[in-house]
């Protein structure tokens, strides 16, 4: 087998060597090596030439640190294309920079990646306070969720529709602050993440430019249009969350080169930038999602897990886990005195109820109005006798017509 002349740059492989990787390593078979010198030059890295269409040498952004550097051939066609991958990502785990360890958690995960910039003015010797550092996450944790959320559907308000979905959406999603807490980069896995991706993609170039006209013209419109696209609520809460205290913030997207580029990107995205100029502007809007979104009529079915009123007769209020019918966790429904005792005699046998009526955007969503047609729901013995349990050893919970509020 040949190998290249470059006798200064390679350490010999020691898997003894502990490094500050601490994740699973990519498989030096498995790994493409066009993917690598992607993510290389993604994440800074210098290319100081090489063979010609054989291989590659890369040095780590910032000053050159002690000669440190990777060969990595042009394709798996080079000779002992392995051997050198090998070698590479064995460098990459030892490195301290954090740079090595997202290209090594882009190898290992293909994952599209979303960076948040803050300028924030820096502690001592580079430090970041502490409530920097929260507040950076925090938002950049509501803006994946806004994301996750126009992914189901889109809403210029969700409330609590599609939580639980848009979460469990996001539990794959890897997160390597940088230095300085400055920045924060998440790691979005391209198997279940890259709609939640796209979508925070258009609807963060939507809100750029629906700002832009509203502070040009004073007219909302654009921000209306912009539902379509993914803006929201809760996507211009994140917005706020992530400017405010700061002197301006930029969201940046990249695809992951082991996927490709979806369809309707372009190949390089352009980082979507904020100032605190724009927070009125995302106020207004945020206020004007959340007045307009209008009630929603459905037919629920869900069990009784609380129950409340004031005297022995009259109507109350029943608290209900959704099973089928809407998005949303739980929902409160206030009835009438009949509608109430039937939805109380479904719960003591087991047995859920069907409700037809309007959620109310108010609250959240977490309130059915008009409700009518309360009937219990026939299910196998099976799901009976589990409601039945469940029952028995949640009786705390349940609070009879004269128990105490919620």
């Amino acid at each position: 087998m040949h190998r290249p002349f470059d006798e200064s740059v390679r350490p010999h492989p020691t898997a003894a060597v502990p490094g500050p990787w601490y994740g699973g390593e990519p498989d030096p078979a498995q790994v493409d090596p066009v993917v690598l010198g992607a993510l290389l030059d993604r994440h800074g890295w210098r290319r100081r030439g090489g063979a010609a269409g054989r291989y590659a040498r890369w040095t780590p952004p910032g000053p050159a640190v002690g000669g440190t550097s990777l060969l990595v051939p042009e394709s798996r066609s080079f000779p002992d294309c392995e051997d050198l991958l090998s070698e590479a990502l064995i460098a990459l785990a030892r490195s301290a920079a954090p740079s090595a360890r997202e290209v090594l958690v882009g190898l290992t995960l293909p994952s599209d990646e979303v960076r948040w910039w803050r300028d924030v003015p820096q502690g001592p010797s580079g430090a970041a306070a502490w409530t920097v550092q929260e507040q950076m996450r925090a938002a950049a944790r509501q803006m994946l969720l806004a994301g996750a959320l126009a992914a189901r559907g889109r809403a210029g308000y969700y409330g609590a529709r599609h939580r639980r979905q848009a979460h469990a959406s996001l539990e794959g999603v890897l997160v390597g602050p940088a230095p300085g807490g400055r920045s924060l980069t998440a790691f979005v896995p391209v198997a279940g993440g890259r709609a939640v991706v796209v979508r925070l993609h258009h609807a963060l170039q939507a809100a750029r430019e629906a700002t832009d006209y509203q502070r040009a013209t004073g007219g909302m419109e654009a921000f209306d249009q912009a539902v379509e696209l993914g803006v929201s609520r809760e996507l211009t809460e994140a917005v706020i969350a992530l400017v405010r205290g700061s002197e301006g913030a930029r969201i940046e997207l990249a695809w992951s080169p082991a996927a490709g580029v979806p369809d309707g990107c372009a190949p390089v995205s352009e980082p979507v930038e904020f100032s605190p100029g724009d927070l009125p502007a995302l106020r207004e809007a945020g206020a004007r999602y959340l007045q307009d979104e209008p009630s929603v009529p459905v037919r629920i079915t869900g069990t009784v897990i609380r129950m409340r009123r004031s005297g022995p007769r009259g109507p109350g209020t029943v608290r209900l886990r959704v099973l089928a019918g809407a998005e949303v966790p739980h929902i409160r429904v206030a009835l009438e005195e009949d509608a109430y005792r039937t939805a109380g005699h479904a719960h003591l046998v087991g047995l859920p109820i069907r409700v037809v009526g309007r959620l109310e955007s108010r609250g959240g969503f977490r309130r059915l109005t008009d409700a009518t047609n309360v009937t219990p729901v026939q299910v196998d013995d099976a799901e009976r006798d589990r409601l039945m349990k469940s029952l028995h050893e949640n009786l705390d919970f349940f609070e009879d017509a004269c128990g105490a509020g919620e």
